[in-house]
């Protein structure tokens, strides 16, 4: 089921939230415990997923011009602008109580953090394309503890985000599973290797920022993923023209 991942993510975003409102202050001692172990999970799926490819070269170039494309289009400064204009415009449109106003600020401020970010489009992109959920399994995780953590300051908005995932994320699973259909399954098992192992490597990035080790600008390469798609059909497509000569 191309959903599933995502219905998961859903609900552990909703129960984090309810647990959330219920439970005292967080310490800063636990936050900082339970991230670091979430942080090395993830690094350690990052790189189960980039060994799965033995084309470390086109890994390599689709990761590359990936990021260049990412920072010519200046994709992670974009969303963190988006993210700022959509804070501002709530704070300045939003002329109720501070309960209201702290309700608008959870669910933006969740949204963004959970929605933003290679795991939110690797995880229904691999949901989609083979029904593997191990990524989002983990996201889910991730998000459900980050949602206890901002449900004790920001309240029931937290909760109410969670619609924002199921929305894009579903978007995303579905668009894979229609793009699964327009292939053949060699191609596609190709296809999925190579976006596995490139993904493998922008989860690596999440972890590594996830434990503060360095700032690694992940956003910028989400082109990577398209460029390990195109990819395969191309090199596929160069190697049978080349076969006719040679």
């Amino acid at each position: 089921m191309a959903l599933w991942g995502t219905i998961v993510n859903a609900i552990a975003i909703i129960i984090g939230g309810l647990l959330g409102m219920m439970l005292p202050r967080i310490s800063e001692g636990m936050k900082n415990t339970v991230m670091q172990g979430l942080g090395l999970a993830i690094t350690v799926l990052g790189i189960t997923m980039a060994l799965k490819s033995n084309q470390i070269v086109l890994v390599i170039m689709s990761v590359v011009i990936g990021g260049i494309l990412g920072e010519l289009l200046r994709i992670e400064y974009r969303l963190e602008q988006l993210g700022n204009w959509l804070q501002s415009a709530l704070r300045k449109g939003d002329s109720s109580t501070a309960p209201t106003s702290r309700i608008s600020e959870g669910f933006v401020t969740c949204t963004l953090i959970y929605c933003i970010g290679a795991m939110a489009i690797l995880g229904p992109l691999d949901g989609g394309l083979r029904h593997n959920h191990d990524i989002l399994y983990t996201k889910s995780l991730l998000d459900g503890f980050l949602s206890i953590i901002f449900a004790s300051t920001l309240g029931v908005g937290v909760v109410f985000s969670a619609g924002s995932v199921f929305l894009m994320q579903g978007t995303i699973a579905l668009s894979a599973t229609l793009i699964a259909m327009a292939f053949s399954q060699a191609s596609l098992d190709a296809m999925i290797v190579q976006i596995t192992a490139v993904g493998g490597i922008l989860v690596i990035g999440v972890g590594l920022n996830i434990l503060q080790i360095k700032k690694i600008n992940v956003a910028n390469m989400l082109p990577a993923l398209v460029i390990a798609a195109i990819a395969v059909p191309l090199q596929q497509h160069f190697t049978t023209w080349f076969s006719r000569f040679y």
